[in-house]
Parts: structure tokens; C-alpha cells; sequence
């Protein structure tokens, strides 16, 4: 992540400690293609992480979350997803941080819109529940724009994880 963690983590502070960068315990991050089954691939991803990493009870709440962010990003942000056969350019990225007492799940998308829960009334619909998921199952998430070099805005979501024993 370079220069761009502490821009990245600065609102994400929630009463807790606040975050210094350098003391990630574990990091991972992937670059994903701007066409829908890069979904897929950032489950693979973050399963293979999470199987790695000590997140007791919260492993299928962050699959579902990291799932819906990579969808809203694909689906809102990243203009238009290119045909199967072109190349593409990575213009969303998955970051997953991990320390003591908290994770992160952070999606950098291309977009400056601001992200919005939909408000509707059939939670039976078939799109536009994403926001609201990632709302009841993260403990808290959030967004903002980036800055410098990078452009965009980057849409996180954090979970308490309990220290270990």
C-alpha cells in the first residue's frame, strides 16, 4: 500500500486505539479485474487469507461483506466492464488488514460517488440489499476519497476481533 495506508486508514479510528500503519499484524491485497467474476476471485482470495489469519467466529461474515463491496464497486464504480476478450486494467483492488482486536476490509474503486444504502422496502429485491449487508454484519464500514497519485475513493468495513488469549 505504500504511502497511501495511513490515508486509507485515518477514518477508521471508531473509539477504538488509534491505527498506526506500521502496526498491521497482516496484510494481504489483490488487484481484480473489472468484469464480474472477479467476485469470485476476491472469495477465493479472501477465504485463502482468512484460513491463514485467526478471525475466530467473523470468517463467513467477511467473505459475505468482502463479497458485497467487489460487487458495488464493479456494479457502481468502474465505468464500463470490458468484453471477455480485451485486455483489462485492475481498477479495483481488495485490501484485507489485520490486528490484535480488528480487521479491515477495504475496496478501492475508481469512482468518486458517494456509496449509499438504497432505501427499500422489499428486502426481497433483487439488487440494492449490498450496503445494508455489509452494514449489519460489519460493526461498522465507511468510506472516502483518496488522495494524491491514486484516484478514486476506497469503501471499508471494519470488524472487532476478539484479542487473543
Amino acid at each position: 500500500m505504500g504511502t497511501n495506508g495511513s490515508t486509507m486508514l485515518k477514518p477508521l479510528r471508531q473509539g477504538l486505539p488509534p491505527l498506526d500503519p506500521a502496526a498491521v499484524s497482516d496484510a494481504a491485497s489483490c488487484a481484480l479485474p473489472a468484469r464480474f467474476e472477479a467476485v469470485r476471485e476476491a472469495r477465493r482470495f479472501t477465504r485463502n487469507t482468512l484460513e491463514q489469519w485467526d478471525v475466530g467466529d467473523h470468517f463467513d461474515d467477511i467473505c459475505l461483506v468482502v463479497s458485497e463491496l467487489v460487487t458495488n464497486a464493479l456494479r457502481h464504480a468502474v465505468p464500463s466492464a470490458p468484453c471477455r476478450g480485451e485486455a483489462h486494467q485492475s481498477s479495483v483492488r481488495l485490501h484485507l488488514m489485520r490486528w490484535s482486536e480488528r480487521l479491515v476490509c477495504a475496496v478501492r474503486d475508481p469512482s468518486h460517488e458517494t456509496p449509499v444504502p438504497r432505501d427499500s422496502d422489499d428486502f426481497s429485491a433483487e439488487s440494492g440489499r449490498g450496503l445494508f449487508l455489509v452494514e449489519s454484519f460489519a460493526d461498522s464500514w465507511g468510506w472516502h476519497p483518496l488522495a494524491g497519485a491514486l484516484d478514486g475513493k476506497v469503501v471499508w468495513a471494519l470488524f472487532r476481533l476478539r484479542p487473543a488469549v
